[in-house]
């Protein structure tokens, strides 16, 4: 049982006081967009002696867990983060374990450097995330029903925008709607601006045609004229409460758009962007990974585990998630496999034998897979991840 300490991502996105509201840290004035805890190479947490996570893992394997090393080699599969978002992410999907080995062998085979900013994958990895609410959350999450879309914009007026999406209800009609979109030339940036003025009056309005125009108008206050814009309001718009969380799939296209949250993923830094983005976009790697099937992967429905523990189920085998509350020495669940507990209220006391570690709020702490039989008093409240294999 060792305290670690994340690495904070200083993204233009992030928010500058979400993080420190959730964890109690320093507000430092300057955005904090994520904090990393795990083992990844870009920024691996750091033990107390100063060492990374990545290089203590990569010495001692044992302590990623048996089960974990025989599935996916000896390398820390999960990534947790807290997340926060002050504006929007740009459009977003993630490779299948298939595409991640296919596509990275393929730019290795072209002798791309891993950190050309042309470069899709970064690992052979896929990237499956889930997201947890710490503050009301919202987000674009999966394709909308064309049908549904389509009205949607018609309601807005702009008869340019409806000829743009009427073939949507085609059998491939999302994937090409989607990619003529993204491929619009500067010279449309007036059907951008027309869609977001036409959203304007209603982006106040209690409805899902409200909550589409806002959507229009809060992209156009940071993308401007991108047609990124356009393409976000293809996909479905989800608001989490506090508590809610929801899974992301391989291949599933989505957006954060603002608020804070705790992220499970799994160790990669594989992402394709579609819009909202002045990186590199790549139109038709992209459609080979984008899911174009319309849908919401729905919520995550929490599975009470007694004790102060509550796990959030996922399809994910190279993550598990658990939020831990008022815990009263309880096992700490995932025995056998490396752990990393995050505490963002209250004390947890972590016991094993004659040894004891105390995480303070805003505290984290790595748990190796040899470590078993370690008790939790507290936190009031906490996040454990694990592999899920």
């Amino acid at each position: 049982m060792q305290a670690i300490t994340g690495t904070v991502q200083a993204y233009p996105w992030g928010s500058t006081d979400g993080i420190p509201a959730a964890l109690g840290t320093a507000d430092t004035g300057e955005p904090q967009a994520e904090l990393w805890l795990g083992a990844h190479p870009k920024a691996p947490s750091r033990l107390a002696d100063g060492r990374s996570l990545a290089d203590h893992l990569s010495e001692h394997p044992e302590e990623i867990g048996t089960t974990s090393v025989n599935r996916f080699g000896p390398r820390l599969p999960f990534l947790l983060k807290v997340l926060s978002a002050a504006r929007a992410l740009s459009l977003q999907a993630h490779p299948s374990r298939a595409q991640a080995v296919e596509g990275f062998a393929r730019e290795d085979a072209e002798q791309l450097p891993l950190d050309a900013p042309h470069r899709n994958y970064r690992d052979d990895w896929p990237k499956p995330e889930a997201l947890l609410a710490l503050t009301e959350f919202h987000g674009l999450c999966g394709f909308r029903d064309p049908d549904e879309t389509r009205a949607l914009f018609a309601r807005l007026g702009v008869p340019e925008a409806d000829q743009l999406v009427e073939p949507l209800t085609d059998r491939d009609g999302i994937a090409r709607v989607f990619l003529e979109i993204l491929g619009l030339a500067d010279a449309e940036d007036d059907l951008v601006r027309e869609v977001v003025e036409a959203a304007r009056p209603h982006a106040g309005e209690d409805s899902e045609f409200g909550r589409f125009c806002a959507t229009a108008v809060e992209l156009a206050a940071d993308y401007r004229d991108d047609a990124g814009i356009l393409a976000a309001l293809l996909l479905n718009r989800i608001t989490l409460a506090p508590g809610e969380a929801f899974f992301m799939p391989a291949g599933n296209l989505h957006a954060y758009l603002r608020g804070t949250g705790i992220e499970i993923m799994s160790n990669s830094d594989n992402v394709l962007r579609g819009g909202l983005t002045g990186k590199h976009v790549d139109l038709d790697e992209l459609a080979r990974v984008v899911d174009f099937a319309p849908g919401f992967p729905g919520t995550i429905e929490p599975v009470d585990e007694g004790g102060g523990v509550r796990r959030l189920p996922t399809p994910a085998p190279e993550f598990e998630l658990w939020e831990l509350t008022d815990c009263h020495d309880r096992e700490l669940p995932a025995d056998g496999s490396g752990r990393i507990l995050l505490v963002v209220d209250g004390t947890a006391t972590l016991r094993r034998g004659d040894e004891e570690l105390v995480i303070e709020r805003g505290g984290a702490a790595f748990v190796g897979a040899t470590e078993t039989g370690v008790r939790v008093s507290g936190p009031a409240r906490g996040f454990l991840a694990s592999d899920g294999a």
